[in-house]
């Protein structure tokens, strides 16, 4: 090959990545001058709309509730916690054990607490499974740490460990003793997500390249917008993440953005934008969790059109994400969507709803409530993704936790709007 041609190949090589990578985290708009402008109100007026629906009552969704409650406090272990390795099938999560397990049921055990505690029941057995589940909380978050060079599942620990400790301090309203002890386990929880890292900013589950002290694998869009999420429920209680830390994160989100606000599964796909699971349908679950995480850390462009948008798609488009609910092969469904997407998703919406102006929430948690409501099981459980013995726990606290946030009489969960 000569010199001239060697060039022109690498020009060519040049122009197709440009092309490729010009989607992704670049400038969502910009005008014919090349000036920035705001094309999020086009984006809102654009935005599929789902069909007309019979709003559900404050009645059916307390109902619902009590029931997923019931189920949840039935569902405890004797030592307080939630979940367990077994229940396993032909095809299994990779999970090392111990520390795979020890992961999971941390992060299990702090969102079944967050619903019981947001919940509001006042009944004695779930006043004693709240108990049970704040003590085991105590002396086992700390503890939890990455379970192999490859498998971090510990970060979801931390960041749902910060949630369910959260929701703890709020409950110890009057205890300053049991307060600080709880801060000062969130604080621990913070500098061990620090510790987990990714070296490009932002966090992830897994480190299949070089194994390294400081993970080297790539940051997962939704896993980044998990913690920076827990990390506002800890700011909001009085601790604060490291400035460093959050504006890290933030970027490696902004680096899997595109200009819809669908975002890339992980950075190692930022150069495949239309990849399936980069595409709406397989974003629509993540874009929830991105979009809450960007707006609650200020970020200019994550404005109420994005969220009613994505919100809006959520319901209108919401096969795509059910399709892939109970199937046993993760990613095998339509746009590479995994079941255990869909109650994720979910709550993250709900959570999402709680920053629109009042009068915006009523057509979405109306929506929202009739889909969960629908989906309920008849032992009172959600479930969406076949998972040891950590499905039912997790998608009912997360249901419990949606349902909460759909409420017409408009009343606070846990004090928090």
């Amino acid at each position: 090959m000569t010199t001239h041609h060697r060039h022109v190949r690498r020009g060519v090589w040049a122009l197709l990545l440009l092309l490729v990578a010009v989607p992704v985290g670049g400038d969502e708009s910009a005008g014919d001058d090349g000036s920035a402008t705001d094309a999020l109100p086009r984006l809102d007026a654009e935005a599929p709309r789902p069909a007309p629906i019979t709003p559900p009552s404050t009645e059916e969704i307390d109902a619902a509730v009590r029931r997923g409650v019931d189920f949840l406090v039935r569902r405890q272990n004797p030592n307080g916690s939630w979940g367990s390795a077994r229940n396993t099938k032909d095809l299994n999560v990779y999970a090392p054990t111990p520390g795979a397990h020890h992961a999971f049921r941390a992060g299990v055990t702090s969102l079944c607490l967050s619903a019981l505690i947001e919940s509001g029941d006042r009944r004695d057995e779930v006043a004693a499974a709240i108990d049970r589940g704040e003590a085991w909380m105590l002396e086992h978050l700390p503890s939890l740490r990455r379970a192999t060079p490859d498998a971090i599942y510990n970060t979801w620990g931390h960041a749902y460990g910060i949630q369910g400790l959260a929701s703890m301090y709020r409950r110890h309203d009057g205890d300053p003793a049991t307060r600080d002890k709880i801060k000062r386990e969130v604080e621990h929880q913070i500098e061990l997500l620090g510790r987990y890292e990714c070296v490009d900013g932002g966090w992830c589950y897994y480190d299949m390249n070089y194994e390294t002290q400081k993970p080297s694998g790539p940051t997962m869009s939704f896993v980044t917008a998990t913690v920076l999420v827990a990390l506002a429920d800890a700011k909001a209680m009085g601790v604060e993440a490291p400035k460093r830390l959050v504006d890290r994160a933030m970027e490696s989100i902004r680096r899997q953005r595109k200009p819809d606000f669908t975002y890339c599964y992980g950075e190692y796909l930022k150069y495949r934008p239309m990849h399936e699971i980069n595409r709406p349908g397989g974003s629509v679950g993540r874009s929830q969790a991105c979009n809450l995480a960007m707006h609650l850390w200020d970020d200019e462009k994550t404005t109420p059109a994005v969220m009613r948008t994505w919100l809006d798609r959520l319901f209108a488009r919401n096969l795509w994400l059910d399709i892939g609910r109970k199937r046993p092969i993760p990613h095998e469904s339509w746009f590479k969507v995994a079941g255990y997407f869909y109650y994720y998703g979910h709550y993250y919406a709900a959570a999402t709803i709680e920053h629109l102006e009042p009068a915006e929430r009523p057509h979405f948690q109306n929506h929202l409530a009739h889909i969960l409501l629908g989906l309920q099981e008849k032992d009172g459980s959600w479930w969406d993704y076949p998972l040891y013995d950590y499905h039912q726990q997790y998608g009912t606290a997360f249901a419990v936790m949606s349902l909460l946030r759909c409420k017409p009489d408009g009343k606070a969960v846990d004090g928090k709007r």
